[in-house]
């Protein structure tokens, strides 16, 4: 049988019980296949990539070189997340890359979105790629690849947590929940004992705020774009709304508004929220209006530079989920 072909009679993995059969088979599995070599790995703190390194951890310890790029693109918290479960709690190998100047030096005044995430991706591989050539004796890359992934790309994976490695450097794969849905890693990260705010986490561009700080990125709105979005997620969160995925956007206009009895030309932020099945359509939630009024009404008290909040009423289609 073809190794990326999910057997027939697999059991869907949606209890502790299960999910803990699975850990332990892969454990194995990977010791197996890795002996007492490196893996490499390219921690983004996303579901499948952080699941990926629990699992891994588990199985080898610290033979896993775990690489996480801060690109300075993250929603608020995340990157400090990653150190905090992953070095701290779990003693991973970890290595933390702080290149936030070096990705938003590159992004200054680029206000076209597919440059954008070109610069965005090239300069990751680029990153990963001087870490990666620092380290010795790494024989393995692991990945983050689950089912669907494979089924979208008719079994040919690209290396999707890196961008893309170089060609010159070619490592010997292991995908330990390739056979996996989404909802089936989930399901296996909260075995491993990771945080639900890490397994239920949304999903997130691979350009991270760069397709959301809309326009050529500029350091204050996109801290407008991080603050505003973390206030968004508080009050959603509190309020205990089950929501597919909800950001917010800052536009590179600005609107006359009123603060302090003068007027002011600050910038307006607008809130985004689907729900959807696929990913191919989405319709847009009825948020409370309690909700929508206080996250309203933090975001212009607590974020400078803002003087509207508006939220996005366009399903897809005609719009898409992202802006950008």
């Amino acid at each position: 049988m073809d190794n990326n072909m999910r057997p027939a009679d697999m059991k869907r993995i949606d209890t502790p019980a299960l999910a803990e059969a699975f850990i332990a088979d892969q454990v194995a599995a990977v010791r197996a296949q890795v002996g007492d070599k490196k893996v490499l790995l390219a921690l983004s703190g996303g579901v499948d990539s952080s699941v990926v390194a629990a699992l891994l951890i588990k199985a080898i310890g610290k033979q896993l070189v775990c690489v996480h790029v801060n690109h300075g693109l993250m929603r608020k918290g995340e990157s400090e997340q990653v150190i905090q479960v992953f070095r701290d709690q779990m003693d991973a190998n970890l290595i933390y890359v702080d290149a936030t100047d070096r990705f938003l030096d590159l992004l200054a005044g680029v206000d076209e979105p597919e440059r954008k995430r070109k610069i965005i991706g090239g300069e990751f591989i680029k990153v990963f790629d001087e870490e990666a050539r620092k380290l010795e004796g790494i024989s393995f890359l692991a990945q983050g690849t689950i089912y669907p992934d494979i089924l979208e790309s008719d079994g040919v994976k690209a290396h999707h947590n890196v961008g893309g490695l170089p060609e010159d450097m070619e490592f010997e794969l292991v995908e330990p929940v390739k056979l996996l849905f989404k909802d089936e890693v989930r399901v296996v990260g909260r075995a491993l004992g990771l945080p639900e705010g890490m397994v239920e986490r949304q999903p997130f561009p691979g350009p991270g705020l760069g397709v959301r700080c809309l326009g050529a990125i500029t350091r204050d709105r996109l801290a407008a774009l991080r603050e505003s979005d973390a206030i968004l997620r508080e009050e959603i969160t509190v309020a205990g709304l089950k929501i597919w995925q909800f950001f917010t956007v800052v536009p590179d206009f600005r609107s006359t508004g009123v603060r302090d009895g003068k007027r002011a030309f600050d910038w307006p932020v607008i809130i985004r929220a689907v729900n959807t099945v696929d990913a191919m359509t989405a319709t847009v939630p009825e948020i409370p209006w309690a909700v929508l009024e206080k996250a309203t009404s933090r975001i212009l008290a607590e974020v400078p530079g803002v003087c509207r909040v508006l939220y996005d009423l366009t399903p897809k289609p005609v719009g898409t989920i992202e802006w950008e």
